[in-house]
Order: C-alpha cells, then sequence, then structure tokens
C-alpha cells in the first residue's frame, strides 16, 4: 500500500544481510585473527623466551596479563571516539597500533621492557572488541546479530587454528637466523601483517550502511526497517552514557563476564604450556593447540546460530559455559595424562569460546546509542581486567607447585560461578529473551 515496497520480503532482507555479511564479517574475521595472534602470540614465545631472558613463570603470567590493565583504561575513551567519528578510523588507529607495538616486543630483554610493551599492547588494542560489536549492532538487528557476533568472534579460535602451527614453525625454523631468536622472529613476523591491514581498513571499511556503496536503496530501505522495527519491538531503552555507570544489569553483566574471561584468559595463554606439560613436543603444540581451537570455532559459530534459531540466549551461555568449567576441571586433574589432558583441553575452549557470541546479545537488549557503546566497551574493559589476573595466578601457582592442577581447577570454578549468575538473575531472564522477528512489509 502507498508504494510500499516489495523489497521489503523476507526473501530480500535475507539476500540483503547475506550481502552485508560477505562483504563485512570475513574483512572484520581477518582484522580479529591478527589482533588475536598478536595479542596471544606470547603463549608459544614463552616456550624459548623465557629460558632466553631468564624470566620466571611468575614473569610471566603478569606479563602478559598486564595487557588487560591498558585495555581496562583506554576501553571506554576508544569506544566512545568510535561513536564520534566512526568504525574505519578507530579500527585502522588500533590495528596499526598494535602491529608496531607487536614488533617491539622482539627487542625486550628486561622485565619492566616485557611489562611495558605488553601493557602498550593492551592500550593500543583498547575498544577493537568492543567497537566491533558496537558496530555490527548498527547493521544487523537482534534477530539475526548472534549468528553475526559467532561468525566475527570465530575468528579468534580460527587465530588459534593459524597461529599455532605458524608460531610453531618460525620458532623451530627461524631459530638463529639473522642472529635472531625464533621467538624475535615470531614478533616481527606476526606484527607487520597487522600494520598493512590498517591502511587497508580506511580504504574497504564503511562506517554505516548509508555509506556502502555496493547496497542499492532498496537494500538500505531493507536494512532501516528491521532496524527501526527492532527498536520498536525492544521497547525503552537507556540512551544516556552516565546512566551505565548506575545501571544493576551493567554490572551484574560485567561480573559474567569477568568469570568467563577469567577462564578464557587462562586457556589463551596457558594452553601452549598445558599442551607441553602433557608430554609433547614443542613441534607439535602448535598442531594440536591449533586443532583445539578449530573446535572451538565450529561451536561458536553453532552456538551463535542456534541462538538465533531458537530465539533462546540465557541457556545457549550457561550449557556452553558449564561444559568449558566441566573441561577445565578436568584438565586440572588430568593434567600429566598426556592425550587425556588434550581431550580436556578441547572441552573447555570449545565450550568457553561458544558462550561470548551469545552473551553480547544482553547488553543491546537494554542500552542503545551511546549508551551501548559505554555500556559494551565498560562490561568489556572492567571484565577484561580478569585476564590481568588470571594468567597471573597460574603463573605464581605453577612457581609455588611445580604444575598447574589447582590453577586451573580453580578456573573452572570461577567459570562455574558465570553459570550460576546467569541462571539465577531475574533481570536477564527477562532481558535475554530475543525479539519477535521483524514483520514482512
Amino acid at each position: 500500500m502507498h508504494g510500499e515496497p516489495e523489497t521489503r520480503s523476507p526473501a530480500h532482507a535475507d539476500a540483503t544481510f547475506a550481502k552485508i555479511t560477505w562483504r563485512l564479517i570475513p574483512f572484520l574475521c581477518v582484522l580479529w585473527i591478527l589482533a588475536w595472534i598478536d595479542r596471544v602470540n606470547i603463549g608459544f614465545a614463552k616456550l624459548q623466551m623465557l629460558d632466553d631472558l631468564k624470566f620466571s613463570q611468575t614473569v610471566y603470567g603478569f606479563g602478559a596479563g598486564v595487557l588487560f590493565v591498558g585495555y581496562f583504561l583506554f576501553e571506554v575513551p576508544s569506544n566512545l571516539l568510535l561513536a564520534r567519528i566512526g568504525a574505519r578510523k578507530t579500527i585502522a588507529r588500533i590495528t596499526i597500533g598494535w602491529g608496531l607495538i607487536c614488533v617491539l616486543q622482539m627487542f625486550v630483554r628486561t622485565p619492566i621492557q616485557f611489562y611495558v610493551v605488553r601493557f602498550l599492547l593492551g592500550a593500543c588494542e583498547a575498544g577493537f572488541y568492543p567497537g566491533i560489536i558496537f558496530f555490527l549492532s548498527a547493521w544487523y538487528p537482534a534477530p539475526r546479530r548472534a549468528r553475526a557476533f559467532g561468525l566475527f568472534m570465530s575468528a579468534s579460535a580460527i587465530a588459534g587454528v593459524l597461529g599455532g602451527p605458524f608460531a610453531g614453525s618460525v620458532m623451530a625454523g627461524l631459530s638463529g637466523v639473522g642472529g635472531w631468536a625464533g621467538w624475535q622472529w615470531l614478533f616481527l613476523l606476526e606484527g607487520i601483517p597487522s600494520v598493512v591491514a590498517g591502511f587497508v581498513t580506511l580504504a574497504y571499511l564503511p562506517d554505516r550502511p548509508e555509506e556502502a556503496g555496493w547496497l542499492d536503496a532498496d537494500d538500505r530501505r531493507v536494512i532501516a526497517a528491521e532496524l527501526a522495527n527492532d527498536r520498536q519491538e525492544a521497547g525503552p531503552r537507556e540512551h544516556s552514557v552516565m546512566s551505565v555507570f548506575m545501571n544493576p544489569k551493567v554490572w551484574l553483566l560485567i561480573a559474567i563476564f569477568f568469570c568467563l574471561l577469567w577462564a578464557n584468559s587462562t586457556l589463551t595463554f596457558w594452553a601452549p604450556t598445558i599442551i607441553s606439560e602433557a608430554g609433547f613436543g614443542d613441534s607439535a603444540v602448535g598442531w594440536i593447540a591449533g586443532g583445539a581451537y578449530l573446535v572451538g570455532a565450529a561451536g561458536m559459530i553453532f552456538n551463535g546460530f542456534d541462538s538465533d534459531r531458537r530465539r533462546e540466549v540465557r541457556g545457549h551461555f550457561a550449557c556452553a559455559a558449564a561444559l568449558g568449567a566441566a573441561g577445565l576441571a578436568l584438565a586440572g586433574l588430568l593434567a600429566n595424562a598426556g592425550s587425556w589432558a588434550v581431550f580436556a583441553l578441547v572441552l573447555a575452549i570449545s565450550g568457553t569460546m561458544s558462550a561470548i557470541p551469545v552473551f553480547w546479545q544482553l547488553p543491546n537488549r537494554f542500552l542503545t546509542g551511546a549508551a551501548a557503546a559505554a555500556g559494551v566497551a565498560m562490561i568489556n574493559s572492567i571484565a577484561n581486567l580478569a585476564g590481568a589476573v588470571a594468567p597471573y595466578s597460574l603463573g605464581v601457582v605453577k612457581d609455588a607447585t611445580g604444575h598447574l592442577s589447582a590453577g586451573l581447577i580453580g578456573a573452572a570454578l570461577v567459570e562455574a560461578l558465570a553459570v550460576a549468575l546467569v541462571l539465577a538473575a531475574p533481570s536477564l531472564r527477562e532481558t535475554a529473551a530475543a525479539p519477535r522477528p521483524a514483520l514482512a512489509h
């Protein structure tokens, strides 16, 4: 009626969002893979670096985790800047910065230098992950969002698939070449691509659907209609940035994500050590870690798609996190049991990572606009302090006891707390319900 375009049919809407997915998600995945590799390659470098530089496990744990202090301090300002100047410039700045700092890690010689470059790496990367969450929320309505998040976030698992074998090959094959150790070559070869990708971002990434030349007018009307319907279905939401800091739901989500990231950071920075101590040689560590993260990638994608299909969030988060907690506990109990320890590690990685994409459905149920930008950044930055504490605590446990078992079981209990919080909180039972699908016009 009244010239209502036929292009708003469900079939055209599906085709439009498929076009968006093919244009945006692979590129964003490449950026996230580079970011993730530059963040976690220290776990592989550790296998040579600690002996070369005479660092203790505690020094390693603190240096691995101090990255998240920089993350915490600069996350919210970075995301607020994104809301003002757009995703393209912000993401390019972040990508170039973390690539340069990654390269600088090859020149570390003392614990203080190690701590400084790791802090700077976190400061440069701050805002990327929540910025992408905010960016995708401007392109996808809620019923399509979890699968988009899942596809994007699976890149961190794919980074493990690619980064592990690559790190093992570089460290084994280039050790001593040009007078540099294998771990130095690793930082150099994994930092340069990020710098290049930052400049590509400036040329490739549109800030909003209105700026995408590959969308026609009918496509833009479809997107606008679904996003408008999404806002109407969601009802009143907070717009004020200041309201975020006093919102109890935000602090509850911070607590839940903190517990999840405690487990995830434990796995991220100690998985190579877990595999090594299970009896596998350095050449096999990267390939085994890559296989474990391949399973994690599949879990993230499946859980995101199934959450959207069933229009349910809370149960999908709880089941995945419970599997992760069980895997961590088993990894602690079977730390020296060879293949069984690796099996437990796979369960821990797949469960923990599969919980992440569905979690990010929750903030957008009660936050929008600048409040959503600040809220997502605040949740991510404060919760990521778990990444500062968890690797350090495991390093202390390792130095004190000679093994990882107690630290892994402790991480399992923290992740189990995330499950309890998300299941027990009445406010999440209200906000986790996915909205009805956008109406076809």
